[in-house]
């Protein structure tokens, strides 16, 4: 992965995970873009009902989001900073293991935490420019 004034760049071709999901029947899909490394790189989030302002401060969010973990901030800090977020849609959701969130941001950041971050006991992931690859 190169790095651009302090910026990790994802490979132009890249692994990655999609997660379908819904609050309240807001449905979307997350896509996360992972280094070779395996470390959560990119998000993007596309929401069903497209065009809408929600849409589009979503689409704003994970470009903030991705170009804060490419330079360098941890995902267990930005989790931290998006989970308990409280605005609509927020409730039931159809994954059993976040069932209730009390916003998208909050779901995302919980779902990240879940799936990508090591636990808190373990040693802190290494910043993408500073890991080896291996296998994902």
């Amino acid at each position: 992965m190169a790095a651009t004034h302090g910026r990790s760049v994802l490979p132009t071709t890249r692994s990655s995970v999609t997660h379908k999901f819904a609050i309240t029947g807001h449905e979307g899909y997350l896509t996360i873009g992972l280094f070779e490394n395996g470390q959560v790189g990119e998000i993007f989030i596309k929401m069903s009902k497209e065009g809408s302002t929600l849409s589009g401060l979503i689409q704003g969010f994970t470009r903030a989001f991705s170009l804060a973990l490419q330079y360098g901030l941890p995902l267990q800090a930005a989790c931290d900073r998006f989970r308990g977020m409280r605005f609509d849609p927020m409730g039931a959701t159809s994954n059993p293991e976040i069932p209730e969130a009390t916003s998208i941001l909050d779901y995302v950041a919980r779902y990240l935490e879940a799936r990508f971050v090591q636990e808190r006991s373990a040693a802190p992931p290494a910043l993408p420019h500073q890991a080896t690859a291996s296998a994902v």
